[in-house]
């Protein structure tokens, strides 16, 4: 069976030069290659600065990879057509808050990325944008709203319409519950995992708290500084970790869920 999205050698270098001297500072994501199908989650782990939201731009194509092929479907993604990975892979953003535009009301949102990217005509997109409304929990009335007439778990699932009302295969969340209080991370978790069912998509999950990464997902990408130090099934990691890095991880997660 095809992978749903495979990804093969993805690199990318960053060099930056700081301070008065000029000193350059350079990062490199070293080859990362994993496979997600229909209907899974891949999650990946680490410290800040391990590369997990470079490899989350690289995969919604915010940032062009320096080498390496992702394909979807078995077909390769061309790093310059941009409209080709907005159709197909969408991520929702850690920050709802930062990340929707104060002056649009959530139906103007929800429509720019239909008009900029279907062939909907106005009606069709007002219809696409309530649909999913609806499938997100919200109500068709939220179209209206602003930014600021909506709570934090609101916003969320706002961030999540934009990303499904394209209809993609895969999304790509960079922390998306970690403003969230836990009661509604809990609501929002659960809807995530029911839309996955619901849709068959594949998701890339992005996060620091691993409990919430055991229980949803099925496979783990460990990285630290730009490698990839572990991977494979999710409990298996949890259970049996190889590296030292991954112990630590997961020996610091038990020990806060054992106070």
């Amino acid at each position: 069976m095809t992978a749903l999205l495979s990804v093969q050698d993805l690199t990318y270098t960053i060099r930056k030069r700081q301070g008065w001297l000029g000193s350059e500072e350079r990062f490199t994501l070293s080859p990362v290659s994993f496979e997600i199908n229909a209907g899974e989650t891949l999650a990946i782990i680490g410290d800040n600065g391990s590369g997990k939201s470079l490899l989350a731009r690289l995969l919604v194509g915010a940032e062009r990879p320096s080498g390496g092929h992702i394909f979807l479907n078995g077909q390769k993604l061309d790093p310059f057509n941009i409209k080709q990975r907005c159709l197909n892979i969408r991520m929702i953003f850690q920050h709802s808050n930062e990340s929707l535009n104060p002056g649009l009301s959530v139906g103007r949102i929800l429509e720019e990325p239909l008009k900029l990217n279907t062939q909907l005509d106005a009606r069709a997109r007002q219809e696409k944008v309530v649909n999913t409304l609806k499938l997100v929990g919200l109500l068709p009335d939220h179209q209206f709203f602003y930014r600021h007439m909506l709570s934090d778990g609101q916003r969320q699932r706002v961030g999540l319409a934009r990303a499904l009302v394209l209809d993609p295969q895969v999304i790509v969340a960079d922390e998306p519950f970690a403003a969230l209080d836990p009661s509604v991370r809990s609501q929002t978790v659960n809807l995530i995992m029911a839309l996955q069912r619901e849709l068959g998509l594949g998701f890339v999950f992005i996060s620091h708290n691993l409990g919430i990464v055991r229980h949803i997902s099925d496979r783990l990408l460990v990285m630290q500084k730009g490698l990839v130090v572990e991977s494979g099934k999710t409990e298996t990691v949890f259970n049996w970790p190889k590296s030292e890095y991954t112990e630590k991880l997961v020996m610091a997660h038990q020990s806060l869920i054992n106070r």
